[in-house]
């Protein structure tokens, strides 16, 4: 921890120059360390009026948890740039993120509510609970992998329309599929194709695999970051706004480019979720043998009622290192928001800052009895040189009936598609479904209809046993930090 208490005013900004410095001076490792130190701090911090937290939002008002659309003032909430969706409603990251230890998921009080339309009314407001911050450098590079496979087959099949005169294609990344494309040529030299994009599943007609949001509306933790820096803390990155007090708080400049960056390899670097059979093996926790067949006997279960078929167990990535800024198109901005161009900020992939997501994560490096050392916070290599990643998804978004539906669908994306959540960890972050209306495990897979519905059925038709041995195995999906000593102790 970074022993910085919450009201203290020296945490300095991070400037992207100086983590450029690190680099060339330090390499690859040293860098990735202290940025990762430096987001550690930037997530406990508790900003005050003076670093920019909070916004003008009306009324002599600086924060709300209600979208205040009828505020529309010169310098109110509704002429926010860029357009607010929600808040400002925190003060700090962990102050939402902070089930059951800091960086982890939210109760439903910290519950936010979202009007991206703007349209005043309660009954069209979307409600999101706080999902974990955890480990999201894996989630990120295994949606990079996807993104190239599907678009390396749809360049295939452009090239076989431009020699044949049309082409088709099953479009699956990860033995997930995505749906088809097809193509006709309309023009020989140069050759040009037609797309028809109709039969897509599931995935946006960029075919960018985007693993945040609980629309899956965004491909990078960078892009997700100063999006809720904004809207929930009413802090506004410079790679947003530039110099412009676009919430007209007095304060401009709020959040560097290096603490954005900072901020997303902190995340991208956390611990991943474990489970308890592991930790036991560990002598962390105690599971007893017959805890240990149920959990055994749920596994086979969640494959045997279809909840695999989603909740994908697991995927190997090919390649662990995770990069900021990524080298995969779509996964790093040409441009900010803003207008500026990252090299305008010193933000390049030649001072990408890179670490393995095998070896390099800082926490959970537990000491055997034996003094070996256990990576647990890394993900586990293969023979290859790859990693086996257990983030239980399949990346997809899926129809998920009208009991889940939102009431109101602003961002583009029906409001019955969801994209299929990471049960990682889902045995420490309740409650569950992106409103936090289920309680227990068992009420969230209740809930679950439309492509979801057979799979719901199956696992409603089991003996009651059974049923509690399945929930036995997701309850043993947890989150683990191991504690450190105080260093200022």
């Amino acid at each position: 921890m970074s022993g910085i208490a919450h009201g203290e005013e020296d945490l300095k900004p991070v400037e992207q120059s100086g983590l450029n410095a690190v680099l060339a001076e330090k390499g690859a490792k040293a860098a990735f360390n202290h940025a990762f130190e430096a987001g550690d701090e930037l997530t406990e911090f508790n900003f005050t009026a003076e670093r920019g937290v909070g916004a003008n939002v009306g009324e002599g008002r600086r924060f709300t948890r209600i979208p205040r659309a009828d505020l529309t003032g010169a310098t109110e909430w509704s002429a926010h740039l860029p357009t607010r969706e929600g808040g400002p409603n925190a003060t700090a990251c962990i102050a939402c993120h902070n089930v059951p230890m800091a960086n982890g998921a939210g109760d439903v009080a910290v519950n936010v509510l979202v009007d991206p339309a703007h349209t005043g009314d309660p009954k069209r407001f979307l409600e999101r609970n706080t999902l974990p911050l955890l480990a999201l450098g894996v989630p990120q590079r295994l949606a990079e992998e996807m993104t190239a496979e599907l678009k390396t087959q749809r360049d295939a099949m452009v090239a076989q329309a431009c020699r044949t005169g049309a082409a088709d294609t099953a479009l699956v990344a990860k033995a997930v599929a995505f749906g088809t494309l097809a193509a006709s040529r309309v023009a020989i030299e140069p050759c040009k194709v037609e797309i028809d994009k109709n039969g897509l599943e599931g995935i946006d007609e960029d075919l960018v695999v985007k693993p945040f949001g609980w629309k899956g509306n965004h491909a990078t933790i960078r892009s997700f970051t100063r999006g809720a820096a904004h809207n929930e803390l009413g802090l506004q990155a410079v790679e947003l706004v530039g110099d412009k007090d676009g919430d007209h708080d007095g304060i401009i400049n709020e959040l560097t480019v290096g603490d954005i960056t900072s901020l997303t390899l902190y995340m991208a670097g956390l611990e991943r979720p474990v489970t308890r059979l592991e930790l036991a093996d560990l002598g962390l926790t105690k599971v007893s043998e017959m805890e240990k067949f149920r959990i055994l006997e749920g596994e086979a279960l969640f494959a045997s009622t279809g909840c695999a078929a989603c909740h994908v167990p697991e995927m190997k990535l090919d390649t662990p290192i995770f990069s900021e800024p990524s080298a995969t198109p779509g996964f790093y901005d040409v441009t900010f928001p803003s207008g500026t161009k990252p090299s305008d900020e010193s933000l390049t992939q030649k001072t990408a800052i890179r670490f393995d997501l095998t070896a390099d994560q800082p926490n959970n490096r537990i000491e055997t009895a034996t003094g070996e050392i256990k990576l647990l916070g890394a993900l586990r290599e293969t023979k290859n040189g790859g990693a086996l990643a257990h983030w239980f998804t399949d990346f997809k978004r899926h129809n998920m009936g009208p009991v889940l539906a939102d009431p109101d669908a602003p961002l583009g994306i029906a409001a019955e598609m969801w994209p299929t959540r990471s049960l990682a960890g889902v045995g420490s972050t309740g409650p569950w479904l992106h409103d936090g209306r289920a309680t227990t495990l068992d009420e969230a897979i209740r809930t679950h209809g439309g492509e979801a519905s057979d799979s719901r059925g199956a696992y409603a038709s089991l003996p009651k046993e059974e049923r509690e041995a399945l929930i036995a195995y997701l309850e043993n999906l947890v989150i683990f930090k191991q504690e450190e000593e105080d260093e200022d102790l």
